[in-house]
Protein backbone atom coordinates (compact mmCIF):
# COMPACT_ATOMS: atom_id res chain seq x y z
CA UNK A 1 0.00 0.00 0.00
CA UNK A 2 1.40 3.38 -1.02
CA UNK A 3 1.66 6.17 1.58
CA UNK A 4 -0.44 8.45 -0.61
CA UNK A 5 -3.43 6.09 -0.35
CA UNK A 6 -3.64 6.81 3.39
CA UNK A 7 -5.30 10.10 2.45
CA UNK A 8 -8.01 8.40 0.35
CA UNK A 9 -10.58 8.04 3.21
CA UNK A 10 -10.16 11.72 4.10
CA UNK A 11 -10.94 12.99 0.60
CA UNK A 12 -14.71 13.05 1.20
CA UNK A 13 -14.31 15.31 4.25
CA UNK A 14 -12.17 17.94 2.51
CA UNK A 15 -14.14 20.78 0.85
CA UNK A 16 -13.30 21.31 -2.80
CA UNK A 17 -14.18 23.49 -5.77
CA UNK A 18 -15.27 21.72 -8.95
CA UNK A 19 -13.64 22.52 -12.26
CA UNK A 20 -15.73 24.21 -14.99
CA UNK A 21 -18.30 21.70 -16.32
CA UNK A 22 -17.35 19.81 -19.44
CA UNK A 23 -13.80 21.15 -19.31
CA UNK A 24 -15.01 24.41 -20.86
CA UNK A 25 -12.75 27.44 -20.62
CA UNK A 26 -14.26 30.28 -18.59
CA UNK A 27 -14.24 33.62 -20.41
CA UNK A 28 -11.46 36.01 -19.47
CA UNK A 29 -13.80 38.72 -18.17
CA UNK A 30 -15.52 36.19 -15.87
CA UNK A 31 -12.18 34.89 -14.58
CA UNK A 32 -11.08 38.48 -13.95
CA UNK A 33 -14.31 39.10 -12.01
CA UNK A 34 -13.86 35.96 -9.87
CA UNK A 35 -10.24 36.96 -9.20
CA UNK A 36 -11.32 40.41 -8.01
CA UNK A 37 -13.99 38.82 -5.78
CA UNK A 38 -11.30 36.57 -4.22
CA UNK A 39 -9.12 39.62 -3.67
CA UNK A 40 -12.00 41.51 -2.03
CA UNK A 41 -12.65 38.59 0.34
CA UNK A 42 -8.96 38.51 1.29
CA UNK A 43 -8.87 42.27 1.96
CA UNK A 44 -12.00 42.10 4.13
CA UNK A 45 -10.57 39.19 6.13
CA UNK A 46 -7.30 41.12 6.55
CA UNK A 47 -9.24 43.87 8.36
CA UNK A 48 -11.69 41.69 10.30
CA UNK A 49 -10.47 41.44 13.93
CA UNK A 50 -10.43 38.13 15.77
CA UNK A 51 -13.12 37.75 18.43
CA UNK A 52 -11.89 36.83 21.91
CA UNK A 53 -8.48 38.48 21.69
CA UNK A 54 -7.38 40.31 24.85
CA UNK A 55 -4.30 42.09 23.45
CA UNK A 56 -2.07 42.22 20.37
CA UNK A 57 0.25 44.92 21.67
CA UNK A 58 4.00 44.60 22.05
CA UNK A 59 6.59 43.08 19.73
CA UNK A 60 5.29 40.90 16.91
CA UNK A 61 7.28 37.63 16.82
CA UNK A 62 6.02 36.95 13.28
CA UNK A 63 6.92 40.41 11.94
CA UNK A 64 9.63 38.97 9.66
CA UNK A 65 7.36 36.28 8.19
CA UNK A 66 4.31 38.37 7.36
CA UNK A 67 5.63 39.39 3.92
CA UNK A 68 5.47 35.86 2.53
CA UNK A 69 2.51 34.82 4.70
CA UNK A 70 0.29 37.68 3.47
CA UNK A 71 -1.00 37.87 7.04
CA UNK A 72 -2.33 40.68 9.23
CA UNK A 73 -1.82 40.66 12.98
CA UNK A 74 -4.90 40.29 15.15
CA UNK A 75 -7.25 39.54 12.23
CA UNK A 76 -8.85 36.34 10.94
CA UNK A 77 -6.07 36.39 8.31
CA UNK A 78 -3.48 36.03 11.10
CA UNK A 79 -2.04 32.87 9.56
CA UNK A 80 -2.44 34.13 6.00
CA UNK A 81 -1.28 31.68 3.36
CA UNK A 82 1.44 30.24 5.61
CA UNK A 83 -0.11 26.80 6.27
CA UNK A 84 -1.16 26.34 2.62
CA UNK A 85 2.28 27.28 1.26
CA UNK A 86 4.10 25.17 3.87
CA UNK A 87 1.94 22.12 3.14
CA UNK A 88 2.46 22.53 -0.62
CA UNK A 89 6.23 22.80 -0.24
CA UNK A 90 6.41 19.75 2.06
CA UNK A 91 4.37 17.55 -0.28
CA UNK A 92 6.37 18.80 -3.29
CA UNK A 93 9.65 17.93 -1.54
CA UNK A 94 8.34 14.49 -0.55
CA UNK A 95 7.22 13.78 -4.12
CA UNK A 96 10.45 15.12 -5.63
CA UNK A 97 12.57 13.02 -3.28
CA UNK A 98 10.43 9.92 -4.19
CA UNK A 99 9.29 9.42 -0.58
CA UNK A 100 5.72 9.80 -1.89
CA UNK A 101 5.17 7.82 -5.08
CA UNK A 102 3.00 9.93 -7.39
CA UNK A 103 2.36 9.51 -11.10
CA UNK A 104 1.28 12.99 -12.24
CA UNK A 105 -0.04 11.52 -15.49
CA UNK A 106 -2.74 9.65 -13.54
CA UNK A 107 -5.72 11.78 -12.43
CA UNK A 108 -6.41 9.72 -9.30
CA UNK A 109 -2.82 10.28 -8.12
CA UNK A 110 -3.09 14.01 -8.77
CA UNK A 111 -6.33 14.13 -6.78
CA UNK A 112 -4.75 12.22 -3.87
CA UNK A 113 -1.75 14.56 -3.92
CA UNK A 114 -4.13 17.54 -3.74
CA UNK A 115 -5.99 15.90 -0.84
CA UNK A 116 -2.68 15.32 0.98
CA UNK A 117 -1.77 19.00 0.59
CA UNK A 118 -5.18 20.10 1.91
CA UNK A 119 -5.13 17.72 4.90
CA UNK A 120 -1.60 18.75 5.85
CA UNK A 121 -2.46 22.45 5.38
CA UNK A 122 -5.47 22.21 7.71
CA UNK A 123 -3.47 20.28 10.32
CA UNK A 124 -0.78 22.98 10.24
CA UNK A 125 -3.50 25.63 10.56
CA UNK A 126 -4.96 24.02 13.70
CA UNK A 127 -1.50 23.41 15.17
CA UNK A 128 -0.35 26.99 14.63
CA UNK A 129 -3.60 28.42 15.98
CA UNK A 130 -3.30 26.38 19.19
CA UNK A 131 0.37 27.38 19.62
CA UNK A 132 -0.48 31.07 19.15
CA UNK A 133 -3.17 30.91 21.83
CA UNK A 134 -1.04 28.96 24.32
CA UNK A 135 2.07 31.14 23.88
CA UNK A 136 0.20 34.35 24.68
CA UNK A 137 -0.04 35.92 21.21
CA UNK A 138 -3.54 37.17 22.12
CA UNK A 139 -3.01 37.71 25.83
CA UNK A 140 -2.23 35.43 28.74
CA UNK A 141 -4.08 32.10 28.27
CA UNK A 142 -5.62 32.48 31.74
CA UNK A 143 -7.08 35.86 30.71
CA UNK A 144 -8.26 34.68 27.29
CA UNK A 145 -10.08 31.71 28.81
CA UNK A 146 -10.98 28.31 27.40
CA UNK A 147 -14.09 29.41 25.46
CA UNK A 148 -12.39 32.40 23.80
CA UNK A 149 -9.31 30.25 23.05
CA UNK A 150 -11.46 27.67 21.26
CA UNK A 151 -13.26 30.44 19.35
CA UNK A 152 -9.95 31.94 18.22
CA UNK A 153 -8.73 28.55 16.97
CA UNK A 154 -12.08 27.99 15.21
CA UNK A 155 -11.91 31.40 13.49
CA UNK A 156 -8.36 30.77 12.26
CA UNK A 157 -9.37 27.29 11.06
CA UNK A 158 -12.31 28.68 9.07
CA UNK A 159 -10.02 31.31 7.56
CA UNK A 160 -7.59 28.52 6.60
CA UNK A 161 -10.39 26.60 4.86
CA UNK A 162 -11.40 29.81 3.06
CA UNK A 163 -7.85 30.40 1.78
CA UNK A 164 -7.73 26.77 0.62
CA UNK A 165 -11.01 27.11 -1.31
CA UNK A 166 -10.09 30.46 -2.88
CA UNK A 167 -6.76 29.09 -4.07
CA UNK A 168 -8.38 25.96 -5.48
CA UNK A 169 -11.06 28.03 -7.23
CA UNK A 170 -8.49 30.10 -9.11
CA UNK A 171 -6.25 27.11 -9.85
CA UNK A 172 -9.18 25.12 -11.25
CA UNK A 173 -9.73 27.64 -14.02
CA UNK A 174 -12.26 30.00 -12.44
CA UNK A 175 -9.75 32.81 -12.03
CA UNK A 176 -6.33 34.12 -13.03
CA UNK A 177 -3.14 32.67 -11.56
CA UNK A 178 -3.28 31.40 -7.99
CA UNK A 179 -4.75 32.95 -4.87
CA UNK A 180 -1.43 32.43 -3.07
CA UNK A 181 0.47 34.65 -5.51
CA UNK A 182 -2.39 37.15 -5.66
CA UNK A 183 -2.50 37.56 -1.86
CA UNK A 184 1.30 37.89 -1.54
CA UNK A 185 1.48 40.59 -4.22
CA UNK A 186 -1.53 42.44 -2.80
CA UNK A 187 -0.14 42.39 0.74
CA UNK A 188 3.24 43.78 -0.38
CA UNK A 189 1.78 46.43 -2.70
CA UNK A 190 -0.63 47.52 0.04
CA UNK A 191 2.35 47.99 2.38
CA UNK A 192 4.26 50.04 -0.20
CA UNK A 193 1.29 52.29 -0.99
CA UNK A 194 0.57 52.77 2.72
CA UNK A 195 4.14 53.78 3.51
CA UNK A 196 4.09 56.22 0.61
CA UNK A 197 0.73 57.88 1.36
CA UNK A 198 -0.12 57.09 5.01
CA UNK A 199 -1.84 60.11 6.68
CA UNK A 200 -0.97 58.90 10.21
CA UNK A 201 1.31 61.08 12.31
CA UNK A 202 4.12 59.57 14.39
CA UNK A 203 6.81 60.96 16.66
CA UNK A 204 10.27 59.38 16.40
CA UNK A 205 12.10 62.11 18.28
CA UNK A 206 11.77 65.00 15.82
CA UNK A 207 8.23 66.00 16.64
CA UNK A 208 5.02 64.80 14.91
CA UNK A 209 5.52 63.74 11.27
CA UNK A 210 3.33 62.10 8.66
CA UNK A 211 4.20 58.42 8.17
CA UNK A 212 3.72 58.45 4.38
CA UNK A 213 6.83 59.58 2.47
CA UNK A 214 4.93 61.57 -0.18
CA UNK A 215 2.52 63.13 2.32
CA UNK A 216 5.48 64.10 4.52
CA UNK A 217 7.27 65.75 1.57
CA UNK A 218 4.21 67.85 0.69
CA UNK A 219 3.70 68.79 4.34
CA UNK A 220 7.34 69.82 4.80
CA UNK A 221 7.33 71.98 1.67
CA UNK A 222 4.05 73.71 2.53
CA UNK A 223 4.81 74.28 6.19
CA UNK A 224 8.32 75.76 5.72
CA UNK A 225 8.23 78.89 3.59
CA UNK A 226 11.68 80.51 3.70
CA UNK A 227 14.49 79.10 1.50
CA UNK A 228 16.65 77.73 4.30
CA UNK A 229 13.77 75.85 5.89
CA UNK A 230 12.49 74.74 2.47
CA UNK A 231 15.90 73.21 1.68
CA UNK A 232 15.94 71.46 5.04
CA UNK A 233 12.41 70.24 4.34
CA UNK A 234 13.58 68.52 1.17
CA UNK A 235 16.49 66.96 3.05
CA UNK A 236 14.20 65.73 5.82
CA UNK A 237 11.71 64.26 3.35
CA UNK A 238 14.37 62.52 1.25
CA UNK A 239 16.65 61.19 3.99
CA UNK A 240 14.71 61.14 7.29
CA UNK A 241 15.45 58.19 9.57
CA UNK A 242 12.96 55.95 11.31
CA UNK A 243 10.13 56.61 8.83
CA UNK A 244 9.65 56.01 5.09
CA UNK A 245 11.42 58.63 2.96
CA UNK A 246 11.47 59.64 -0.70
CA UNK A 247 14.86 57.99 -1.39
CA UNK A 248 13.43 54.67 -0.23
CA UNK A 249 10.43 55.20 -2.50
CA UNK A 250 12.71 55.95 -5.48
CA UNK A 251 14.81 52.88 -4.63
CA UNK A 252 11.62 50.79 -4.69
CA UNK A 253 10.75 52.05 -8.18
CA UNK A 254 14.33 51.42 -9.37
CA UNK A 255 14.32 47.82 -8.10
CA UNK A 256 10.92 47.27 -9.73
CA UNK A 257 12.30 48.37 -13.12
CA UNK A 258 15.48 46.31 -12.69
CA UNK A 259 13.51 43.11 -12.01
CA UNK A 260 11.28 43.72 -15.04
CA UNK A 261 14.40 44.27 -17.16
CA UNK A 262 16.03 41.01 -16.02
CA UNK A 263 12.79 39.12 -16.64
CA UNK A 264 13.40 39.57 -20.37
CA UNK A 265 16.68 37.60 -20.33
CA UNK A 266 16.17 34.14 -21.84
CA UNK A 267 17.59 31.53 -24.21
CA UNK A 268 15.21 30.15 -26.82
CA UNK A 269 15.93 26.66 -28.14
CA UNK A 270 14.42 25.81 -31.56
CA UNK A 271 12.13 22.77 -31.38
CA UNK A 272 10.06 20.87 -33.95
CA UNK A 273 6.99 18.69 -33.62
CA UNK A 274 6.84 15.24 -35.24
CA UNK A 275 3.08 15.72 -35.62
CA UNK A 276 3.55 18.39 -38.31
CA UNK A 277 5.24 18.29 -41.67
CA UNK A 278 8.84 19.53 -41.58
CA UNK A 279 8.18 22.27 -44.10
CA UNK A 280 5.08 23.60 -42.34
CA UNK A 281 5.56 27.12 -40.96
CA UNK A 282 3.81 26.30 -37.67
CA UNK A 283 6.42 23.64 -36.99
CA UNK A 284 9.04 26.29 -36.17
CA UNK A 285 8.73 26.77 -32.42
CA UNK A 286 11.02 27.64 -29.52
CA UNK A 287 11.40 26.43 -25.94
CA UNK A 288 12.33 29.42 -23.72
CA UNK A 289 14.70 29.05 -20.76
CA UNK A 290 14.48 32.21 -18.67
CA UNK A 291 17.25 33.65 -16.53
CA UNK A 292 14.79 33.49 -13.61
CA UNK A 293 14.15 29.83 -14.41
CA UNK A 294 12.66 29.02 -11.00
CA UNK A 295 10.89 32.39 -10.80
CA UNK A 296 10.54 33.58 -7.19
CA UNK A 297 10.86 30.17 -5.51
CA UNK A 298 14.44 30.74 -4.22
CA UNK A 299 13.42 33.89 -2.37
CA UNK A 300 10.24 32.27 -1.03
CA UNK A 301 12.23 29.33 0.37
CA UNK A 302 14.94 31.64 1.73
CA UNK A 303 12.31 33.84 3.39
CA UNK A 304 10.55 30.83 4.91
CA UNK A 305 13.84 29.52 6.33
CA UNK A 306 14.97 32.86 7.77
CA UNK A 307 11.53 33.75 9.15
CA UNK A 308 11.27 30.45 11.01
CA UNK A 309 14.77 30.94 12.42
CA UNK A 310 13.77 34.42 13.60
CA UNK A 311 10.59 33.10 15.21
CA UNK A 312 12.34 30.24 17.04
CA UNK A 313 15.24 32.46 18.10
CA UNK A 314 12.92 35.11 19.57
CA UNK A 315 10.94 32.54 21.57
CA UNK A 316 14.11 30.93 22.91
CA UNK A 317 15.75 34.28 23.74
CA UNK A 318 12.62 35.45 25.55
CA UNK A 319 12.60 32.39 27.81
CA UNK A 320 16.28 31.38 27.98
CA UNK A 321 18.17 34.57 27.13
CA UNK A 322 21.06 33.73 29.45
CA UNK A 323 21.88 30.43 27.72
CA UNK A 324 25.08 30.64 25.63
CA UNK A 325 23.69 28.40 22.84
CA UNK A 326 20.54 30.53 22.60
CA UNK A 327 22.71 33.66 22.35
CA UNK A 328 24.79 32.06 19.60
CA UNK A 329 21.58 31.52 17.66
CA UNK A 330 20.47 35.11 18.23
CA UNK A 331 20.28 38.05 20.63
CA UNK A 332 17.35 40.47 20.37
CA UNK A 333 16.68 44.04 21.45
CA UNK A 334 13.46 46.07 21.35
CA UNK A 335 13.33 49.15 19.14
CA UNK A 336 13.00 52.29 21.28
CA UNK A 337 10.23 53.77 19.12
CA UNK A 338 7.91 50.92 18.09
CA UNK A 339 8.93 48.15 20.51
CA UNK A 340 9.64 45.72 17.66
CA UNK A 341 12.35 43.17 18.44
CA UNK A 342 15.44 43.40 16.19
CA UNK A 343 18.42 40.98 16.04
CA UNK A 344 21.60 42.47 17.50
CA UNK A 345 23.86 39.41 17.71
CA UNK A 346 24.24 35.73 16.93
CA UNK A 347 23.54 33.85 13.72
CA UNK A 348 20.19 35.55 12.99
CA UNK A 349 21.90 38.95 13.15
CA UNK A 350 24.43 38.01 10.47
CA UNK A 351 21.78 36.61 8.10
CA UNK A 352 19.62 39.75 8.49
CA UNK A 353 20.15 42.68 6.08
CA UNK A 354 21.91 45.88 7.23
CA UNK A 355 19.47 48.77 7.66
CA UNK A 356 21.18 51.00 5.07
CA UNK A 357 24.34 51.56 3.04
CA UNK A 358 25.82 53.43 5.99
CA UNK A 359 25.13 50.48 8.29
CA UNK A 360 26.61 48.10 5.70
CA UNK A 361 29.80 50.18 5.50
CA UNK A 362 30.06 50.48 9.30
CA UNK A 363 29.97 46.69 9.81
CA UNK A 364 31.75 45.01 6.85
CA UNK A 365 31.83 41.54 8.50
CA UNK A 366 28.04 41.54 8.88
CA UNK A 367 27.65 42.80 5.31
CA UNK A 368 30.03 40.19 3.83
CA UNK A 369 28.37 37.32 5.72
CA UNK A 370 24.90 38.48 4.63
CA UNK A 371 25.91 38.83 0.96
CA UNK A 372 27.56 35.39 0.84
CA UNK A 373 24.59 33.82 2.65
CA UNK A 374 21.98 35.36 0.33
CA UNK A 375 23.80 34.51 -2.91
CA UNK A 376 24.66 31.00 -1.78
CA UNK A 377 21.30 30.03 -0.29
CA UNK A 378 19.32 31.36 -3.27
CA UNK A 379 21.54 29.46 -5.72
CA UNK A 380 21.28 26.23 -3.67
CA UNK A 381 17.50 26.51 -3.26
CA UNK A 382 17.10 27.23 -6.98
CA UNK A 383 19.13 24.17 -8.01
CA UNK A 384 17.34 21.99 -5.46
CA UNK A 385 13.92 23.18 -6.56
CA UNK A 386 14.38 22.18 -10.22
CA UNK A 387 15.12 18.64 -9.07
CA UNK A 388 12.11 18.24 -6.76
CA UNK A 389 9.57 20.15 -8.88
CA UNK A 390 10.02 18.38 -12.22
CA UNK A 391 11.89 21.21 -13.95
CA UNK A 392 15.30 19.54 -14.32
CA UNK A 393 16.86 18.85 -17.72
CA UNK A 394 15.90 15.18 -17.46
CA UNK A 395 12.26 15.98 -16.60
CA UNK A 396 11.92 18.61 -19.35
CA UNK A 397 13.49 16.24 -21.90
CA UNK A 398 10.95 13.54 -21.04
CA UNK A 399 8.06 16.03 -21.23
CA UNK A 400 9.13 17.28 -24.66
CA UNK A 401 9.65 13.71 -25.84
CA UNK A 402 6.17 12.68 -24.61
CA UNK A 403 4.69 15.64 -26.51
CA UNK A 404 6.63 14.48 -29.62
CA UNK A 405 8.95 17.47 -29.76
CA UNK A 406 12.66 17.35 -30.59
CA UNK A 407 15.43 19.94 -30.87
CA UNK A 408 16.05 21.17 -34.36
CA UNK A 409 19.46 20.00 -35.62
CA UNK A 410 19.78 17.24 -32.98
CA UNK A 411 18.94 13.55 -32.82
CA UNK A 412 15.41 12.61 -31.83
CA UNK A 413 16.33 10.96 -28.50
CA UNK A 414 15.81 11.76 -24.83
CA UNK A 415 19.56 11.63 -24.19
CA UNK A 416 20.21 14.21 -26.93
CA UNK A 417 17.49 16.48 -25.52
CA UNK A 418 18.85 16.04 -22.00
CA UNK A 419 22.42 16.79 -23.05
CA UNK A 420 21.45 20.04 -24.75
CA UNK A 421 19.10 21.15 -21.96
CA UNK A 422 21.81 20.42 -19.37
CA UNK A 423 23.91 23.13 -20.99
CA UNK A 424 21.36 25.77 -20.01
CA UNK A 425 18.92 24.73 -17.26
CA UNK A 426 21.33 24.16 -14.31
CA UNK A 427 23.20 27.36 -15.21
CA UNK A 428 19.97 29.36 -15.50
CA UNK A 429 18.76 27.95 -12.16
CA UNK A 430 21.98 28.69 -10.24
CA UNK A 431 22.81 32.03 -11.84
CA UNK A 432 19.17 33.12 -11.84
CA UNK A 433 18.90 32.27 -8.13
CA UNK A 434 22.03 34.32 -7.43
CA UNK A 435 20.61 37.25 -9.44
CA UNK A 436 17.42 37.09 -7.38
CA UNK A 437 19.56 37.13 -4.23
CA UNK A 438 21.68 40.01 -5.55
CA UNK A 439 18.63 42.12 -6.36
CA UNK A 440 17.28 41.44 -2.87
CA UNK A 441 20.61 42.58 -1.38
CA UNK A 442 20.61 45.79 -3.44
CA UNK A 443 17.01 46.54 -2.42
CA UNK A 444 17.84 45.99 1.26
CA UNK A 445 20.96 48.16 1.11
CA UNK A 446 19.05 50.98 -0.57
CA UNK A 447 16.31 50.71 2.05
CA UNK A 448 13.58 49.99 -0.48
CA UNK A 449 10.07 50.09 0.99
CA UNK A 450 8.64 46.68 1.70
CA UNK A 451 12.06 44.97 2.03
CA UNK A 452 14.08 43.46 -0.81
CA UNK A 453 12.34 40.11 -0.42
CA UNK A 454 8.89 41.68 -0.59
CA UNK A 455 9.64 43.73 -3.70
CA UNK A 456 11.14 40.73 -5.53
CA UNK A 457 8.07 38.65 -4.74
CA UNK A 458 5.63 41.38 -5.76
CA UNK A 459 7.36 42.23 -9.04
CA UNK A 460 7.81 38.63 -10.19
CA UNK A 461 4.15 37.86 -9.40
CA UNK A 462 2.88 41.00 -11.16
CA UNK A 463 5.07 40.17 -14.17
CA UNK A 464 3.57 36.66 -14.31
CA UNK A 465 0.10 38.19 -14.42
CA UNK A 466 1.24 40.54 -17.19
CA UNK A 467 2.59 37.59 -19.21
CA UNK A 468 -0.67 35.70 -18.68
CA UNK A 469 -2.68 38.71 -19.85
CA UNK A 470 -0.58 39.04 -23.02
CA UNK A 471 -0.94 35.32 -23.70
CA UNK A 472 -4.72 35.52 -23.33
CA UNK A 473 -4.80 38.60 -25.52
CA UNK A 474 -2.81 36.86 -28.26
CA UNK A 475 -5.18 33.89 -28.17
CA UNK A 476 -8.48 35.78 -27.93
CA UNK A 477 -7.64 39.04 -29.70
CA UNK A 478 -10.48 41.57 -29.70
CA UNK A 479 -12.77 39.07 -27.95
CA UNK A 480 -10.76 39.10 -24.72
CA UNK A 481 -13.48 40.98 -22.81
CA UNK A 482 -16.26 39.96 -25.13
Amino acid sequence: MRALQLFQPLAKFIPEVEEPSGGKRVQFKDRLLYTLVCLAIFLVCSQLPLYGVKTTSGADPLYWARVIMASSRGTVMELGIGPTVTAGLIIQLLVGSKILDVDTNVKSDRDLMKTAEHVLGLLITVGQAIVYVLTGMYGEPSEVGLVNGILIVLQLFIAGVLVLLLDEMLNNGWGLGSAISLFIATNICESIVWKAFSPYTLNVGRGPEFEGAVIALVHFLLSRTDKTKALKARTDAFYRQGLPNIMQLLATVAIFLMVVYFQGFRVELPIRSKRMRSGYAGNQQTYPIKLFYTSNMPIILQSALVSNLYFVSQLLFKRYGGNILVQLLGRWQADEFNGQMNPVGGLVYYISPPDSLAAAAANPLHTLFYVVFMLGICAVFSITWIEVSGQSANDVAKQLRDQQYFLAGHRDTVSSLKKELNRYIPTAAAFGGMCIGALTIVADFLGAIGSGTGILLAVTIIYQYWEQYNKEKAQMGAGLFG
